[in-house]
């Protein structure tokens, strides 16, 4: 028990010493020491897992220790980045946004180290909370509107998921053992004798309202606008951190399913929401003028490949948890590079923003790689979890899927490319807007940097402890022990 309250608990102290500093100049200064305190705790678990504490509703497995760890590392790296970002900021107040920032990584970490599926809710429910301030830490009517939308959308998306949960202890009923039927290794135990409708209709609802979070078609409208008016750093916690344990409450559900025979059940709906989503991001991303609402869509894209992967079988689930990682760490190159550009040219569309390369050249850079990266191009790391996707659909004999996930990433990749290329080239506007301030600075483009540097080391090498890792959660996954 002790590991998992010290897992919450660093985080939540973080957050409350952060609303007790007077100082906006000093108040940041205790993110990356506290998020690395963080970081070393989860590092332990990967030495040995620890024991199931509290009657089994906490313990930390192979695949809550693979979100866990991408969420503490992303948060890690986006602290440094905070330190100039918010000094720049001295328009604001950060106590607010440093304060949830912390709370937002409390709250995931109960995510994952939780067994029991209603305390998983209610920590997804934390994490949408505590990260409507950052999506409305600009203060303007965009933002404002942009944080109901989220906020409007979340709440449905968790409403869903509460009744799936419902759904889920009513399949276990009538239930006389020990334990609470909520707990995921009770509800694993006894899988057979679980009620089939009654589990059929809490998956289908736990995939929408957890698909909801994580901006799966049709129900990611809450995106563009959100990804659009939050900050750099923000979007890389949304899209990288939050959006992964949502997949991870979808994941602990087909876990469920698979135990009891209802995997193919399972799998179908995960290729449907996948190609219906990739579909989506390609029809909107073609045209796109405002880079950020294109990461928006890309992050659309990037939620169907996930449950595409883990649809198509065990394969697919291993490529589908490594590509969990390629995304969360690219998408922290492409957001907070964007956010550098973006306050380099005070716009962010590209009637404003024009030849980055000339006025901030590094960020300028670091999102032309991202975007290489992103859309699966060698030799980045997407390219290998997109590729063994697509390796595993064509050995499963789904050769109609593989063709149309093939072409709509093509679809994708030239609507990006108009955007990306537009902003990156050309000749800057010569009248510099009155919000223009400085793109490039050292601890602005460091985090980036650190994001890019892992990007690449996972497209040249996959280390052995982390296939080994990665294959024994795709076995937990798919109803077999590691």
């Amino acid at each position: 028990m002790p590991i998992y309250l010290l897992l919450v608990g660093i985080p939540v102290l973080i957050g409350l010493a952060a609303l007790a500093i007077s100082s906006d100049e000093r108040r940041p200064w205790i993110l990356p020491f506290g998020f690395t305190v963080h970081a070393a705790a989860v590092s332990a678990c990967w030495k040995s897992l620890p024991p199931a504490a509290a009657s089994g509703w906490f313990y930390i497995d192979q695949l809550d220790l693979v979100v866990l760890s991408l969420s503490s590392a992303l948060f890690v790296i986006c602290s440094i980045y905070c330190l100039e970002y918010l000094r720049l900021r001295k328009d604001r107040h950060n106590r607010l946004f440093t304060a949830c920032l912390s709370f937002i990584l409390a709250a995931v970490t109960l995510v994952c180290v939780s067994r029991h599926m209603g305390l998983l809710w209610v920590g997804m429910e934390a994490a949408t909370l505590a990260a409507a301030p950052l999506v409305h830490f600009n203060h303007n009517e965009r933002s404002l509107e942009a944080t109901w939308k989220y906020l409007m959308m979340g709440s449905l998306g968790i409403g869903l998921a509460l009744l799936g949960t419902f759904f889920l202890a009513l399949s276990a009923l009538p239930y006389q053992g020990p334990g609470d039927p909520l707990v995921i290794d009770t509800l694993l135990s006894r899988a057979g004798t679980l009620s089939v409708p009654w589990l059929k209709g809490a998956f289908i609802f736990l995939l929408v309202g957890y698909g909801t979070k994580m901006g799966l078609a049709p129900l990611h409208s809450w995106k563009p606008d959100t990804y659009g008016e939050a900050p750099g750093v923000a979007g890389v916690i949304l899209a990288g951190v939050v959006t992964s344990t949502a997949f991870l409450g979808i994941l602990r559900a087909f876990q469920v399913c698979a135990a009891a025979g209802l995997a193919d059940f399972a799998r179908d709906l995960l290729v449907l929401m996948g190609l219906l989503s990739i579909a989506t991001a390609a029809a909107f991303i073609i045209g796109q003028r405002d880079f950020k609402r294109m990461l928006a869509y890309s992050s659309v894209e990037h939620m169907g490949i996930l449950a595409l992967g883990v649809g198509l079988g065990p394969a697919g689930s291993s490529a589908a948890l490594l590509h969990l990682i390629n995304n969360g760490l690219t998408k922290g190159v492409l957001f907070l590079a964007a956010g550098n550009i973006h306050r380099a040219f005070g716009g962010k569309t590209m009637d404003h923003a024009r030849g980055a390369l000339r006025r901030a050249p590094i960020s300028a850079t670091l999102f032309l790689l991202g975007f290489v990266a992103i859309t699966g191009s060698p030799p980045f790391a997407p390219f290998v979890s997109e590729f063994s996707i697509l390796r595993a659909a064509v050995n499963g004999g789904r050769l109609g899927v593989a063709i149309g996930f093939v072409a709509l990433l093509a679809v994708i990749f030239i609507g990006m490319a108009t955007t990306v290329l537009s902003v990156v080239y050309g000749v800057p506007p010569d009248k510099e807007s009155k919000q223009a301030a400085r793109g490039d600075s050292p601890l602005l483009v460091a985090a980036p940097m650190a994001f890019m540097a892992g990007v690449v080391f996972l497209g040249l090498w996959l280390p052995g402890w982390l296939t080994s890792v990665l294959g024994d959660a795709a076995r937990l996954l798919n109803g077999s022990q590691p």
